[in-house]
């Protein structure tokens, strides 16, 4: 993704600190040093990190720290740059799926919300959950993520497994989510038979799948909808328990035909819908 492309994603334009920082200073950030050790960087409130491979300490501290975005950096030690209790606002793209990485941390869904205290604005790349998460996905997690109130999930991948259940868990203990918007991935990126999609199919229809009444959501927004069964599946369990939702969007992908898109809007205005306001608006995909 060009860099246009994260600023348009993370909504930020500004330029972080670090990087207007001298060559030596910014050598001295990245190497291996001693916690006690780290640099000190008190005023720092907003940091991209952009394609920093084969680096996987960052030795900062940063008590003010609002915003993070984090793409391109495999190797990273994600949890040593959570470490800042003012954090808010966080994006991480991690593109390989685990098998292609070989992480120097373990991290876990628990571990790296109890970083987050403070967390608003949540964003995640799909293989997120394969490139970093090593563990089974819980249903429910020690403490709600009472602060969460807008979750961007990009080039989600709802018929795989592991990414459908990462994200119901999310949703599942963020009980004040307002905002759902989800960028499937471009059907010209798929690989075909890359997963079998009945697993992710087969869980959405379980009784008890999203076990849960999303009460605060108001706003939910799904691009680039390729009308796979998993796809049709998640919306119907979206609409179904979010008694408050204002406004469903859904713009389907680019390269489906018009009879594609007429047979996905034929199901989608059935499935029952808890709110009895909410609007589901059907967008041109080329608009």
């Amino acid at each position: 993704m060009a860099e246009s492309e994260i600023r348009r994603v993370s909504g930020c334009d500004e330029e972080d600190r670090i990087s207007n920082l001298p060559e030596h200073l910014i050598d001295s950030i990245l190497e291996p040093l001693p916690v006690e050790d780290a640099i000190n960087l008190p005023e720092l409130k907003k940091l991209k990190l952009v394609a920093c491979t084969n680096v996987n300490n960052f030795n900062f501290t940063a008590t003010k720290l609002k915003y993070l975005l984090v793409f391109g950096c495999p190797d990273a030690m994600l949890l040593r740059l959570l470490n800042s209790p003012c954090l808010t606002e966080v994006g991480m793209y991690l593109q390989n799926p685990i098998e292609d990485n070989i992480r120097v941390e373990r991290m876990t869904l628990v571990t790296m919300l109890s970083k987050l205290p403070k967390i608003e604005v949540l964003t995640l790349y799909g293989l997120f959950f394969k490139a970093v998460i090593a563990e089974k996905i819980p249903k429910w997690l020690p403490h709600a993520v009472n602060s969460l109130k807008y979750l961007w999930l990009f080039e989600f991948e709802v018929g795989d497994l592991d990414q459908l259940e990462g994200v119901l868990c999310l949703i599942r203990n963020s009980p004040n989510l307002e905002t759902l918007t989800v960028n499937s991935l471009k059907m010209e990126f798929q690989v075909i038979d890359r997963y079998d999609v009945g697993p992710a199919a087969d869980h959405l229809e379980s009784p008890n799948c999203l076990d849960c009444t999303l009460n605060q959501l108001e706003l939910v927004e799904i691009t680039d909808l390729n009308g796979s069964r998993p796809e049709l599946l998640f919306i119907e369990l979206l609409l179904a328990h979010s008694p408050s939702l204002n406004k469903f969007t859904i713009r389907p992908s680019g390269a489906s035909d018009l009879q594609k898109r007429f047979d996905i809007l034929k199901d989608v205005i059935q499935f029952p819908r808890a709110s009895p306001k909410a609007r589901i608006l059907f967008l041109d995909p080329k608009t």
